[in-house]
Parts: C-alpha cells; sequence; structure tokens
C-alpha cells in the first residue's frame, strides 16, 4: 500500500477529486457534505492494477491548517491541487510551504477544473512554485471533476508515482502518529494513522504515552488483518484502553526502543533563527505542541517543548506561527539529549559546534558512555569501542586507564588495612555508569576478585603483617590458646585489622573477638577425633590444650561447619573424617 496525502487551496476540488478517483466520500461529517467544505481529515483508498493507494483529504481553509498539518505530517508523497480558473493562491503557499518544511520529496500537481478555464498559466505558475521546494520537478496532470477528463491519465501518473516511492522497513520500529480516536460500542477504542516503517500485528504489545496496550485488532482499506507492514493506513482496536487515554498528536510505539524529550537542538530550513518569535508551534507526525526558542547558531535553535515527543536525530518536523497564520520554517532534528547550556556562552558554542555534527560521537564523547540500545532509541549511529552492552569514547577510556593506577594507589593508602578497593568506589571515583565498565578501565596487574579492585598477592600493611608474625608464633607453641584483647590492643590489631587477615587467610575468626590460626579448626577436629568417644566441654578443653573461652564458641563454630555434632546429653562427637576441610575464614 501507498499513502499519498492531498494538498492546495480551499474549493480547488481536493475532495472532488478523490470522490472521482475512488468513488468513496472522503468527508466524514455531515456539516462537510452539507456546506461543501473540508473540515478536518477524509480519508479514501481504492486500487489502481497492482497497486493500493490510501489518500489523506486535507482541509484548505486557513483556519483548519493544524488539521492539515496533522495529516500531512506523517504522508511521504503529495498530490498538489490548484484550480484552473483561480490559479496559485494564499493556501496553496501555504500548503507548499507545509510540505516543504516536512521535507516531502515525492508528488504530482493536479490541476482541477480544466472545463472552466485553460489550465496552462496555472499549471505553469504552480510547476515553477513547487520546483522551488523539496517536491522538485514534478510531473502535471490536467483534470474536470465535472466531466472527468484528465481522471485516467492521473491514475496512470499515481500509480508511476506510488512505484517510485523508497521502499519502507517493514522491520523497523514502530511509531504510528495518531490522527483520529473514536470508540466502535462493542469494540472498544479505535486510533487511525500512517504507519511510515515497521509492521503492526493483532496481539503486539506498544506503549501509549506512559501505559502498555494491546492490538486488538487491525484494519487496513477496510479490511481486517492479522497483520499490517508499512506503508499504509491503519485502524488499530485497543485492548482496555479508555477513549479519552488517546488522541490527536499521541504516538503508538514498539516498547523499549524510543525515548520521549521536551528539549531538543534542530537545523532550520527557511527562515533564519533571527527571524523567529519566541513562542511557536512545533508540528511533528500529527503532533502539534507549544515550544519556545533559544537560537543557537544562524539556523540552528534548542527547542523546548511543552509537551515531551517521541523523537530520533533525522526526524523533520515544522514551525507554525498561530498568530500570523504562517509557516517560517521546517526543521531537522539533530540532538534529542542535547547538553545543558548553564554557563554564559554555552548556547553560542553549541552553535558552533552544530554547525559541524557528527552524529553518535558527538553524543559519545559528551557521555564517555553511552548503552548499546541507546543509540537506535536516539536514532544515532553506532559509534566507539564495544565494550558488552556499552559504547565507550576511546579518548574517554584511555584517560580513565591511564587514572586508574593512581586512583587505586590513593585508597589503597587511605585504607591500608584493606584486601582491596570495592569496586562500586572505584566505579563512583572514576564516574562510570555501571559497575560491569570497571574491568574495561583496569590497567597493569590490577584485577577485580570478590568484589574488590587489587594487585595479585597484595597483602597487608608492614605494622598488621609484623604483628601477625608474633601471634604465629604464639599459635605454633599453643594453637588453642586466643591471645586476649589486651594483647591483641597492644598489638594494634583493631577489629579492622583483624577482619583483613581474616580475608587474606592468615587468621580464623572463631568468634568476636576470639582468632585462632588458619588451620586451627581443622586441626581440632583431628584432634577430638583421637578421642574416640563422644566429649564434653571439659575433655575438649583439655584435649585442646585450651581454655574455657576459646574451647565454647570453637565448637560452636565447629557445630555450625556441621564437623562436630551436639547430642541429647550436651556431650558432642566428631560427624566427619578429621581430615575434612575447614574454611580459615568460616
Amino acid at each position: 500500500m501507498r499513502v499519498i496525502a492531498t494538498a492546495g487551496h480551499v474549493d480547488h476540488g481536493k475532495s472532488t477529486l478523490i470522490r472521482g478517483l475512488t468513488g468513496m466520500e472522503p468527508d466524514r461529517w455531515a456539516e462537510e457534505r452539507r456546506r461543501g467544505l473540508t473540515l478536518d481529515l477524509g480519508f479514501a483508498w481504492t486500487r489502481f492494477g497492482d497497486e493500493e493507494l490510501a489518500f489523506v483529504d486535507v482541509p484548505g481553509h486557513r483556519r483548519f491548517v493544524p488539521n492539515m498539518l496533522a495529516g500531512i505530517g506523517p504522508v511521504p508523497a503529495a498530490l498538489f491541487v490548484v484550480a484552473a480558473d483561480e490559479g496559485w493562491m494564499p493556501q496553496s503557499a501555504e500548503h507548499l510551504a507545509a510540505l516543504d518544511a516536512f521535507g516531502v520529496r515525492h508528488g504530482l500537481l493536479a490541476v482541477t477544473k480544466a472545463d472552466r478555464a485553460d489550465p496552462a498559466a496555472a499549471t505553469a505558475q504552480a510547476l515553477g512554485e513547487l520546483a522551488a521546494t523539496s517536491l522538485g520537478a514534478v510531473p502535471a496532470v490536467s483534470v474536470s471533476g465535472t466531466t472527468g477528463a484528465g481522471l485516467d491519465e492521473l491514475r496512470a501518473r499515481l500509480t508511476a508515482l506510488a512505484g517510485g516511492l523508497p521502499a519502507p522497513d517493514p522491520d523497523a520500529d514502530v511509531r504510528l502518529w495518531i490522527d483520529r480516536a473514536f470508540t466502535i460500542r462493542g469494540a472498544g477504542t479505535v486510533v487511525t494513522g500512517t504507519l511510515g516503517a515497521g509492521t503492526l500485528r493483532v496481539g503486539d504489545e506498544l506503549v501509549l504515552g506512559a501505559e502498555r496496550v494491546q492490538v486488538r485488532g487491525l484494519q487496513a482499506l477496510g479490511e481486517p488483518h492479522e497483520s499490517v507492514p508499512a506503508v499504509a493506513r491503519v485502524a488499530v482496536n485497543l485492548r482496555g484502553v479508555a477513549r479519552d487515554a488517546a488522541e490527536r498528536g499521541d504516538a503508538l510505539l514498539t516498547p523499549g526502543v524510543w525515548r520521549t524529550t521536551a528539549e531538543l537542538d534542530v537545523r532550520l530550513r527557511g527562515s533564519p533563527t533571527a527571524d523567529l518569535h519566541r513562542h511557536l508551534v512545533v508540528h511533528l507526525g500529527s503532533a502539534a505542541v507549544p515550544a519556545r526558542i533559544r537560537p543557537l547558531g544562524p539556523d540552528t535553535v534548542r527547542l523546548l517543548l511543552a509537551t515531551p515527543l517521541p523523537l530520533r536525530v533525522g526526524d523533520r518536523g515544522l514551525l507554525r506561527d498561530p498568530g500570523e497564520h504562517r509557516i517560517p520554517a521546517g526543521f531537522d532534528v539533530l540532538d534529542v539529549r542535547p547538553p545543558a547550556l548553564a554557563r554564559r556562552g554555552a548556547a553560542r558554542a553549541r552553535g558552533v559546534e552544530l554547525a559541524t555534527p557528527e552524529p553518535g560521537w558527538d553524543h559519545l564523547r559528551r557521555a564517555g558512555f553511552v548503552r548499546h540500545e541507546d543509540f537506535r532509541a536516539l536514532g544515532l549511529p553506532e559509534v566507539g569501542e564495544r565494550l558488552g552492552d556499552w559504547h565507550a569514547d576511546p579518548a574517554h577510556l584511555a584517560r580513565l586507564r591511564e587514572d586508574v593506577p593512581a586512583v587505586v594507589a590513593e585508597w589503597s593508602g587511605e585504607h591500608p588495612i584493606a584486601a582491596g578497593m570495592p569496586v562500586d568506589v572505584l566505579r563512583r571515583r572514576l564516574g562510570l555508569p555501571a559497575a560491569d565498565l570497571v574491568p574495561a578501565v583496569l590497567t597493569g596487574d590490577l584485577v577485580t576478585a570478590d568484589g574488590l579492585v587489587r594487585r595479585p598477592g597484595a597483602g597487608l600493611a608492614a605494622g598488621v603483617a609484623e604483628a601477625l608474625s608474633v601471634l604465629e608464633a604464639g599459635f605454633a607453641e599453643h594453637p588453642f590458646r586466643a591471645p586476649e584483647a589486651d594483647d591483641l590492643r597492644e598489638l594494634g590489631l583493631g577489629n579492622r585489622e583483624l577482619a583483613a587477615a581474616v580475608r587474606l587467610g592468615r587468621l580464623s575468626a572463631v568468634a568476636d573477638g576470639v582468632v585462632l590460626g588458619p588451620d586451627a579448626p581443622r586441626r581440632a577436629v583431628e584432634i577430638l577425633a583421637t578421642l574416640g568417644k563422644p566429649f564434653t566441654v571439659s575433655e575438649a578443653r583439655r584435649a585442646l590444650d585450651s581454655t574455657r573461652r576459646v574451647t565454647v564458641p570453637l565448637l560452636e563454630h565447629l557445630d555450625a561447619a556441621g564437623l562436630t555434632v551436639r547430642q541429647d546429653d550436651s556431650t558432642r562427637r566428631v560427624a566427619g573424617p578429621a581430615t575434612t576441610p575447614v574454611s580459615p575464614g568460616s
């Protein structure tokens, strides 16, 4: 299917032409038919040979310009209509300005009412006007809605126009700009729009505003379908959606791949920045949103939208001055995540930057790291060094790799007894957006293990290591006599120092404040097993040559590890082979 919008001055015969081509009535409202004046968007369709064509018929009166813009915004081609007896008129110019602002490049000129006046003059003038816009040189056909003359040639020209339109991408992300929303008894809410890319399917989950919605049914050209690929006019029946939850200017979106924005940088096509008012209306797709404008450069501005829209780099829109009823400029979206302009001179600097944009790189250099999925969501090419789910700016990555050794060394100096620098602490100090990027910035012999960044074999501070040597000498003579709190304090071993020693396997913690050598639990099991029978605490104390202060928590430690079992008579027995290993830090 191909979708074409009409354009042209009021009463130049757009709707009459659509009736003659399709046999359908595009004016939907009784008032439109009574007054003979199109007030809102109309829709009709037909088949020319193998080509299905759908038409969006737009109003020509200046009072209904917003409705006209909602119709032509999402459409790739236009049938421009000029009456032979009136020629070029004010709304002809306004509609052409809109097509040019949206960047529509495919079109056809139909000079109507050729039975009332010689169409040559109107044709020549219109072709000259169109040639100076994005439409360029287009074919022209003279027709008469009254006699039907020229309709066959117009059908042939429309068929050729449709066949020359760019092929859509059926696998693209869906963004269906809604131009109508209504309810059908027994079916619920239905929305319509022009599907420019992607494919819609019954059962699809989409996003409408902040809500997930489901496609209950689909129609195209008045017929139900299980799936509809772009380009197409579609009617989408949404499950469980209230009528007032959808309106013209909203969009149905593929979930998770679009980012809405209320702030964007654009390049103007048309009036320079200096000629623009500071408050205009932005039209993009079928949306019309009030916006404030902040100049950046001669042809670049920042748009501050009153309502966020789902936009990507490369989108095209236009600015409308509602007070003067004119369309001063079209625009191309350059950035949908622009930098803040807080400092003095930032706007001017941003304008200079946008004069020679590097899509993808500008955003990556500003952020340092960008998620892979964000390039797609922002409409940017994938650039930079791929690191799993991320892309890195190579220059920023190189700077971080240079900084890492000093950052780790500084932290280690502040925490001499730590087994390593916590990964998340390093992430925060480097400004990394995610912990999974930490391994990518490590250099030299720095590694990550157990949530810490350290060098292999990194030990304890010299003073702590010396104090542990004193303890180890005592354990060699009496393995199960733990040092008293005063002894530990005298050696400079507080809770942090002891915890670091346990982490590095230099001690085993039996209880709070009670530490032994790293192999003490294993050796205790071996000795208790030699008793050959259940034993009491006192018997265990004598066998281990220890004290009750140490023996009681040691036995509880072995119980918890499943190496000894406490029996009903308060005695214990060894649960397994005496050689069962026990973790020093357990």
